[in-house]
């Protein structure tokens, strides 16, 4: 895990409302998150899920007759 060296800052309640960190572990934060993200993209592939479901009616004449009821 990334040590970061961090102040809590608090309100008159003593309820956190913010953090200060230095700007180098800022970056080094943002790295990760930047990496992480790249790591978890997975490429969407649509043609796998072609004939999924069967049909019973043309999607078009169905749309109609749905909009026909408003």
């Amino acid at each position: 895990m990334l040590s970061v060296k961090k102040q809590i800052i608090t309100d008159e309640a003593m309820q956190p409302v913010a953090v200060l960190i230095d700007y180098q572990d800022w970056q080094k934060i943002e790295k990760l998150l930047e990496n992480s993200e790249e790591l978890g993209k997975e490429e969407f592939n649509i043609a796998k899920y072609a004939g999924a479901i069967q049909l019973r009616k043309d999607p078009l004449e169905y749309q109609k007759e749905i909009r026909g009821e408003w």
